[in-house]
């Protein structure tokens, strides 16, 4: 059985599925852990043209995503990635609360939800940054 299954996982096609797939899931997953954390639904604002909230979702896609790549480029099994790729995803979860604490002056998630473009670029563009600097520090 473990020959087969490293004959299985020594397959490149094989290897991009496994890792396609868990990244897929994990994506799924970490993505509605953002939903539960955002106080509007985004999928329901998406569907009704709310660009400033498919932007700020967009960069918490590219975020994980990017965090994924990381993961996968420096370890050499699918778990020590997903956990990689799971801490990058807790560190970004932290930089989403510390961005709504650092501007007192108004609230992120309110912004956003009311279809205010500058700022959900803003939280885009800090998703997709982090995601780089938490990237280089994966081992």
């Amino acid at each position: 059985m473990n020959e087969q299954m490293d004959w299985m996982m020594g397959n490149p096609y094989v290897e991009t599925l496994a890792y396609f797939s868990v990244a897929v899931l994990a994506l799924i997953v970490f993505l509605a852990v953002f939903e539960l954390v955002t106080k509007y639904k985004d999928w329901e604002e998406i569907k009704n043209g709310n660009v400033a909230v498919a932007m700020a979702t967009g960069g918490k896609i590219f975020g994980i995503c990017n965090l994924f790549r990381f993961a996968i480029l420096n370890n050499d099994s699918i778990l020590a990635s997903l956990v990689w790729a799971g801490y990058g995803f807790v560190l970004l979860l932290a930089a989403y609360f510390i961005f709504e604490f650092l501007t007192p002056y108004f609230k992120i998630d309110e912004q956003i939800k009311n279809d205010n473009r500058a700022v959900g670029l803003i939280s885009m563009m800090i998703s997709i940054s982090l995601s780089y600097v938490i990237g280089a520090c994966v081992t």
